[in-house]
């Protein structure tokens, strides 16, 4: 509120008390009232308008004005528990939530540690991996938006932000040691977790999907990390051909249902790909396999690999999402086999986006391909500590 809009109320209720007193008349306290009144609406037009106009950079204001003008709050209702009976107080409805969250994290880890096999025959193998730069940090750091939630270390991003030039080398060291060593800090894989409701019955604890709010720092490495890598790939035209050499090759798009909150991540980059006859490509909870297919011994490849990953989603409890299952034919003359997942037929896709990039069928080209940068999938500060 503006100093001319208070000193329209203070005299509304001047006015207001004299008319009580009867020592100012009726006119001149409706004039007044009517005075305060459009200064009143004139300031709120003017504040919703600086809301839509400003949410592009402050979005919380708006959804906060607007959670304002609701005339019912919607706050998490009853829970059952494991007994079957309903809950009712907040910290209660936290340990019900809680105890579902842990109960669906599949225990199984594998003992050895992950490694990714390097490729052969590159051109650039021999050649030093990317370094994250104190200047690059700096930029993360400067384009922060203040008006994002803080992590569980109450670290705020303006202070971030404002702090960018004297903060931007002690993180790019933290950050190139983590990249180079594997491991993230462990103040960075706590995070607070809110639960947001999906779907079914809200008294059903499984219908809410935990979403958490980590730690700043560790998005920015995220992002920094994830430029990096893009400008690698950019620098040496990292890439693989899929369809080339005139042959035709069928490209599966897997999706696991919740597989970053219920299993250890590890699972996922582990013994996926054992016995895998055709190319098996993995990124988070996205699996890809893809083949040849202008051969007989081609198509039933692919369908034995599909039915080894059934059962390997059964033999760590975890499950495809079959209805987001699609089927990508590409090359000139693709016979469009049928591929199976268990007992339902996977239906055919015109184009499907991986990594940033449409892959689409085309009338010319064995595949047609269009880069568009995106965030990363996965959060790094998400991970659950090993």
């Amino acid at each position: 509120m503006n100093k001319e809009l208070l000193d329209k109320l203070k005299l509304r209720r001047e006015a207001c008390r004299g008319w009580k007193q009867g020592q100012v008349a009726w006119e001149e306290y409706g004039e007044s009232v009517r005075a305060a009144r459009d200064q009143v609406r004139n300031a709120k037009a003017l504040m919703e308008l600086n809301l839509a106009r400003d949410v592009k950079g402050n979005k919380k204001s708006l959804y906060r004005y607007i959670s304002n003008k609701r005339k019912t709050r919607e706050n998490m209702g009853l829970l059952w528990n494991e007994t079957g009976n309903l809950v009712t107080w907040g910290m209660e409805k936290a340990e019900v939530l809680n105890d579902f969250f842990a109960s669906i994290f599949t225990g199984k880890c594998f003992s050895h540690t992950t490694s990714v096999a390097e490729g052969k025959g590159r051109r650039w193998e021999n050649e030093e991996p990317p370094t994250v730069g104190e200047d690059q940090v700096q930029n993360c750091l400067k384009n922060l938006k203040v008006h994002k939630s803080m992590g569980p270390d109450e670290m705020h991003l303006r202070v971030l932000r404002e702090l960018a030039d004297e903060v931007a080398r002690p993180l790019s060291i933290v950050f190139e040691k983590s990249w180079q060593s594997s491991e993230v800090p462990t103040n960075w894989k706590r995070g607070n977790i809110t639960p947001i409701f999906k779907k079914g019955n809200k008294e059903d604890p499984g219908n809410y999907r935990p979403v958490s709010l980590t730690s700043v720092p560790g998005k920015i490495m995220e992002q920094t990390l994830l430029e990096t890598v893009l400008r690698h790939m950019g620098n040496k035209e990292v890439g693989s051909s899929v369809g080339g050499q005139g042959r035709v090759t069928d490209i599966i798009y897997l999706d696991l249902c919740k597989a970053l909150d219920t299993v250890p991540h590890d699972i996922l980059v582990g013994d996926m790909d054992s016995g895998i006859e055709c190319t098996l490509s993995k990124f988070a909870d996205d699996t890809e396999p893809c083949g040849a297919v202008d051969t007989l011994e081609g198509r039933d490849a692919i369908q034995r690999d599909l039915d080894r990953l059934e059962r390997w989603d059964h033999a760590n409890l975890m499950k495809f999402n079959k209805a987001k299952g699609k089927v990508l034919h590409v090359g000139r003359g693709n016979p469009k086999h049928n591929s199976r997942l268990g007992r339902e037929w996977m239906e055919s896709s015109p184009e499907e986006k991986d990594l940033g990039c449409w892959g689409m069928k085309s009338s010319t080209e064995p595949i047609n391909v269009r880069w568009q940068p995106r965030k990363p999938p996965v959060s790094w500060a998400a991970c659950p500590a090993a």
